[in-house]
């Protein structure tokens, strides 16, 4: 759980760092890391939910 949570984080600032880059220079390279970025967190945080909802299921079987 706390890996899920560690690489949610990383990816979270990895991604702000990314958008804070493209607006510091405006090269659009940036900004399209950052999008690819946000979209890992995204897939992260859902696989995150899924594990949360498929520990707790047993208990409503």
């Amino acid at each position: 759980m706390m890996i899920f949570r560690l690489v949610f984080g990383l990816l979270l600032v990895s991604g702000l760092l990314c958008f804070a880059t493209y607006l510091a220079t405006g090269n659009a390279v940036w900004r399209r890391r950052g999008i690819v970025v946000v979209k890992w967190t995204v897939i992260a945080g859902l696989g995150f939910f899924a594990v949360l909802i498929l520990e707790r299921l047993p208990r409503f079987l």
